[in-house]
Order: structure tokens, then sequence, then C-alpha cells
């Protein structure tokens, strides 16, 4: 199950993130992400097992939202890009050349997190900010 290592990580650079905004806390709205269909996870169960595993914890209530990314292979004998058919061996539909290079569909990174910060209780009693929204730079895998 690929999706419980994967939200492993995804709590660590969640992590990571909130310690960049210490001592402040950040108050989580959603998360999204994006995720190719060449990953081998599955985003229903990615939602899952997220849900299961904020719990309890400072993203607890924060939804997970994910973007599909589709597979794109690219011909290079003809430099065609093309969406790949696993009926056909995922080879190139102008010359059957079996496909070499991936353009998209193995991102599994996070794009933006929509957040706040609780105000100062001395300025206004627990009214948050407007929420924001990040983009964090994270590699695809």
């Amino acid at each position: 199950m690929h999706e419980v290592d994967m939200t492993r990580c995804l709590l660590l650079s969640m992590n990571e993130w909130k310690q960049q905004h210490a001592p402040r806390v950040p108050a989580v709205d959603r998360v999204h992400l994006e995720v190719g269909t060449f990953t081998c996870v599955e985003p229903d169960q990615l939602v899952v097992t997220w849900a299961d595993a904020v719990k309890g914890s400072w993203l607890d209530g924060a939804e997970l939202v994910i973007e599909s990314v589709p597979l794109v292979g690219r011909c290079v004998r003809c430099q065609a890009t093309y969406s790949p058919d696993p009926a056909d061996g995922f080879r190139s539909p102008c010359c059957h050349h079996p496909m070499e290079e991936i353009v998209s569909g193995r991102e599994l990174r996070i794009r933006s997190v929509a957040y706040g910060f609780e105000t100062a209780p001395s300025t206004s009693p627990a009214s948050p900010t407007a929420p924001t929204t990040a983009s964090l730079p994270t590699a695809a895998r």
C-alpha cells in the first residue's frame, strides 16, 4: 500500500513547513496535491489515509484536494507527445516506438496549502486572519 508511505512523506513535509512558521502554528484548511496517474497511488485511498493520519494533530480537519496529472510520453524518434495506451504497450501512436520519455504522470507533490493564523488574543478573540495559499517547492517522486 503506497498510500501509507506517501501519507508519511506528506506529513513529514507538512511538519517541516510548520516549523518555518514557528512559534505560530498555521491553521490549515486544505492541502492541494498533484498526483500523476502513473504513480501507482490511488487518490481516493490517499484521502482516506490522510484523514486517519491527521486525526488529533495540528492538521486535524485539513482537507486533502488531489489534482490528477495524466500520463504523457514523448517519442524519442519523432519527438511527438502523446497519451500512452497500456493496451498498445505504451508505444508511440505515430511510429510505434516504445515509450522512453515520460513528460508527466509521475508527479506526487504539494501544489499549495490554504491556511491562516489565529490572531493574538489581546487583539481579537480567536478571529482567524484571511486564509493564505502557499506553494511548497516539493520535488516530484
